[in-house]
């Protein structure tokens, strides 16, 4: 049978060597968020005006589901005061003059407002930080309003509510859960070398992972594990309303309009796939279904070579065993 050819392990082994962020580089990369902190800290005893109450790594790096290919990494950067400009624009250029003066040798091009952040890009390891701004009023659990990614307006978050709700579920299934979300993403990120337009953001993996898991989905065996998620995508044609009982009640949950709903935890009226149209559900759907097939043939081929060539078809050529 093909488990003898590629099994749990071989899974496991793939993931170290291809898809997993290395621990030394992830701890260099947060060493870099910890000098920018540093820097702005101390930009800040001599310049009280810019008050910065709180600066957090988030995203992926902080969730333990970073892959090896990393590009960027996100921090939150809490502003009160009342001097703090509420237009997006104004608060990113805010940003970005602060952080231009706590790295006076940088040159201009190496501090950048974008979209929906400042990006803090340094030379010597290639990385970019994006800073994200995010307007705060002394909320005991560290909500404020960030600029979405989705459409530049403010949206109500909670960075250490979202690291609260990853690591609850990588409590429960230690290891697993963090590795399931990153060979997920890992396939994402094969599908769109093949489609450049293909979206499905890794919020939304993790979100929906987090749902099925709560659901009591067993994570420690991977190829059942992402057959079983790709098989939940397919089934339910990516139409199925997923909403979590963290911090809201879930029967309280207010209408949305758009095809496919997957609402923040931490935030009832932010539907994290807002902009996801039917078209981008059904590449999704159909991405999953070919994907899923592949795993189905793979647990079946006869040969080592033929159920290599099938795992190839989810994680691409990088696959070897």
């Amino acid at each position: 049978m093909a488990r003898e050819h590629v099994n749990h392990s071989d899974i496991v082994r793939f993931a170290e060597e291809k898809v997993n962020l290395p621990r030394d580089k992830a701890e260099q990369y947060r060493a870099q968020v910890r000098g920018l902190r540093d820097k702005l800290e101390s930009y800040l005893k001599e310049h009280p005006d810019f008050t910065l109450k709180k600066m957090m790594l988030s995203g992926s790096l902080a969730k333990g589901t970073a892959l090896r290919q990393l590009n960027d990494i996100d921090v939150a950067c809490y502003i009160s005061g009342a001097e703090a400009p509420h237009d997006v624009n104004a608060l990113l250029q805010y940003l970005a003059d602060r952080l231009r003066k706590a790295y006076p040798n940088f040159s201009p091009d190496q501090v950048k407002p974008k979209t929906y952040s400042v990006t803090v890009s340094f030379k010597g390891s290639g990385l970019d930080v994006d800073v994200v701004p995010i307007l705060y009023n002394g909320d005991p659990e560290w909500r404020g309003n960030l600029v979405s990614q989705d459409n530049g307006s403010f949206l109500e978050t909670s960075i250490p509510l979202h690291l609260e709700f990853t690591r609850k579920r990588k409590a429960l299934q230690e290891t697993h859960f963090a590795q399931t979300a990153r060979l997920l993403k890992f396939w994402i990120r094969n599908v769109k070398r093949e489609k450049a337009d293909f979206r499905f953001k890794s919020f939304m993996v993790e979100l929906i992972l987090a749902h099925l898991c709560d659901k009591g989905l067993d994570l420690s065996d991977y190829p059942e594990a992402l057959q079983h998620f790709l098989t939940y995508i397919a089934s339910s044609n990516l139409r199925e309303r997923i909403v979590f009982g963290d911090h809201y009640d879930p029967k309280k949950v207010g209408p949305f309009t758009e095809p496919v709903q997957v609402i923040d935890p931490v935030n009832a009226k932010n539907n994290v796939a807002l902009l996801y149209t039917a078209n981008n559900a059904d590449a999704i759907v159909d991405a999953a279904l070919d994907a899923g097939d592949a795993i189905d043939a793979a647990l079946h081929a006869p040969t080592k070579q033929e159920t290599v060539r099938y795992w190839q078809k989810v994680f691409g050529p990088s696959f070897q065993v």
